[in-house]
């Protein structure tokens, strides 16, 4: 696990500095601004990471209603003028300094440990609808619900989607999923109708061609940088895309530019990464000594995976935009910090699995 993570790290700041030396050289006049800034998120995200990976998983069982509680707070905060930052159309940062956090962020792990606190104490009910699937229902859907404010439609998919995946493994009926599904792509209908934007990325993803300077820009460029990259890519540091052509290339689209410049046979191989940190991320939950212990790493990693499937999926046409970082690459100090501190807990897991 930590030879994937640090794999994963190395080349994202390598892609990170690759990506962003153009755009950072005209807008900053120094290359190397995001870059350090990412060395500065990484080396905060590996202390943290470190440090975590040393308290007993058991603490955060006993914070579990705190640290949710300070996330809610922390998501009503962002909603407030003078608090939140708007990016992208969206209320999604506060200021701290000279950086800002994304509260969404650090709902995801939040919500992740108190679910798997109750879903270990109410196991029993949880094939119950009443009793133990609909007040889990409830919970997740409260916190996704103050996403969609913001609005983070992304961060609130990623959130349900390993919500559902915990409540599943803990037992919950599948008869359940079948009818929350129904309600659930309705309610997903709904929201794309709610807003123009939502719709004009569902066009743009069918036909991206159909308005290739507007809402289907970036895919475009996304898959003009992709198909040149070829087997064996340009070579490091060789991308056009990054020219002003490909919008932020180090954040949500890093994926296409590391393609570009290294290949099929690069992005094969950061997919395989990715592969094995979900594989040995199942083992520690499946070896976890109690039940709380294997929801937690269960969610932590399916949080990981959920992020990383999205958002190549999204970088190579599969899914619509959805505007969702890629784990340990894309440049971002909230979301860097997050991974790497979940992932100090599932360290912590580990050294107590079961052989």
């Amino acid at each position: 696990m930590l030879s994937s993570i640090g794999g994963l790290l190395t080349i994202g700041i390598i892609m990170v500095y690759s990506a962003s030396a153009i755009w950072a050289e005209y807008k900053f006049d120094d290359s190397f601004f995001f870059a350090k800034r990412q060395l500065l998120f990484a080396g905060v995200g590996l202390g943290a990471m470190l440090v975590i990976s040393r308290v007993h998983y058991e603490i955060w069982r006993r914070y579990a209603k705190v640290l949710l509680l300070i996330c809610f707070i922390l998501l009503i905060a962002v909603l407030i003028p003078g608090i939140g930052m708007v990016r992208g159309g969206a209320r999604s940062w506060i200021g701290v300094g000279a950086f800002s956090i994304q509260p969404s962020e650090f709902t995801k792990l939040g919500l992740i440990i108190y679910l798997a606190v109750y879903l270990s104490a109410k196991q029993k009910y949880i094939t119950s609808l009443k009793e133990g699937f609909l007040p889990s229902l409830l919970l997740v859907f409260t916190a996704f619900g103050m996403i969609m404010l913001q609005p983070d439609l992304g961060t609130g998919v990623v959130l349900v989607l390993t919500c559902m995946v915990m409540i599943l493994v803990s037992g919950a009926r599948i008869s359940h999923f079948v009818g929350l599904g129904a309600i659930g792509l309705a309610a997903f209908a709904a929201l794309i109708l709610s807003a123009p934007y939502r719709i004009q990325r569902i066009t743009a993803f069918l036909d991206p061609w159909e308005d290739p300077l507007g809402e289907g820009f970036q895919i475009i460029q996304s898959l003009y940088a992709i198909g040149p990259g070829g087997l064996m890519g340009l070579g490091l540091g060789n991308s056009l895309q990054k020219f002003f052509y490909l919008p932020e290339p180090q954040t949500d689209f890093i994926f296409a530019i590391l393609a570009e410049e290294l290949g099929f046979i690069g992005g094969v191989g950061v997919m395989l990464l990715f592969l094995l940190f979900l594989w040995r991320g199942i083992q520690v939950a499946l070896r976890a000594p109690d039940g709380f212990s294997s929801l937690l790493a269960l969610g932590i990693t399916g949080m990981i995976a959920i992020q990383c499937m999205i958002n190549i999926s999204v970088v190579i046409g599969l899914i619509p935009v959805t505007g969702i970082t890629l784990p340990f690459l894309s440049y971002g100090g909230s979301s860097l910090t997050l991974t790497l501190s979940s992932v100090g807990i599932l360290l912590n897991v580990s050294r107590y699995s079961k052989l």
